[in-house]
């Protein structure tokens, strides 16, 4: 099951937070069509945040079509975003995980290495796919 985390500083609004880690999750493979997410006042409690902004998370989701709510049981994936590579991100993540830590030991803060990633990233994908990285 996802854990939901915020980012304080983040300029993205907490919904959209939630909303963007699902998606994430579901990218990756950590949700899959059936799973549960968890449960609005679970969220609300562990997040120190307002239920209605959970539910605005999950009926954005919902809008979207990877969630449908089903009154008096929760929330459900419906589908995945998981492209055909999803078998090779187990690799790739464990490279990743090693330059992480090379990073660290290299002293880069968390922002340090999104600011390298995502530039890097802009510089190096075809234009439409960089379209879509954070400014």
């Amino acid at each position: 099951m996802i854990e939901f985390v915020l980012d304080g500083r983040s300029k993205v609004n907490t919904y959209m937070q939630l909303v963007q880690q699902v998606k994430q999750a579901l990218r990756v493979g950590l949700l899959v069509p059936g799973d549960q997410l968890p449960k609005v006042r679970d969220v609300a409690q562990s997040l120190a945040i307002n239920p209605n902004t959970v539910l605005k998370a999950y009926r954005e989701l919902e809008i979207e079509g990877l969630a449908e709510g089903r009154p008096g049981v929760g929330t459900f994936v419906r589908r995945t975003l998981a492209s055909p590579s999803l078998p090779n991100q187990a690799e790739l993540r464990t490279d990743l995980v090693a330059w992480l830590h090379r990073a660290q030991a290299a002293g880069l803060s968390p922002e340090d290495v999104t600011a390298l990633v995502e530039t890097t990233m802009r510089a190096t994908l075809p234009a439409e796919s960089a379209q879509n990285l954070p400014a």
